[in-house]
């Protein structure tokens, strides 16, 4: 009786050892998903400013460019095409970072599939 007491508690011993280890392994991969997606954002965020500010600097020298290029004859009528140029280059850039947000991946997606895995292997889903 002693032997199987000491048996079972070896076994309750290793299963212990092996939910440490799983959830452990899980939290580390949370952590190094954490990890990328900060450093994603980050590089993101910054590269989207540095091409903003050239890009806002640029249109902003060729309207100029262009309003004093029709200044003597078509001033209003440059003006008015190039808001309008803009106007439509800006809903449409906002159309594309709203497709670009519904395309990006889910956040821990990883992790939960890995978590699913397990919870089949340790005896069925429960979803």
């Amino acid at each position: 009786m002693a032997e199987q007491r000491a048996g079972l508690m070896e076994s309750v011993k290793r299963l212990a050892v092996t939910l440490s280890a799983i959830v452990s392994t899980r939290l580390e991969l949370l952590s190094n998903e954490l990890q990328e997606e900060r450093l994603y954002l980050a590089r993101v965020f910054f590269l989207s400013v540095a091409a903003a500010f050239c890009f806002g600097l640029a249109v902003l020298l060729l309207t100029v460019f262009i309003v004093v290029l029709f200044w003597d004859d078509h001033r209003l009528a440059a003006l008015g095409s190039l808001s309008v140029f803009f106007l439509c280059l800006g809903a449409s850039v906002l159309v594309l970072l709203r497709g670009q947000k519904r395309a990006k991946s889910k956040l821990f997606s990883t992790s939960l599939a890995e978590l699913a895995k397990d919870r089949e292997q340790l005896g069925g889903s429960h979803e």
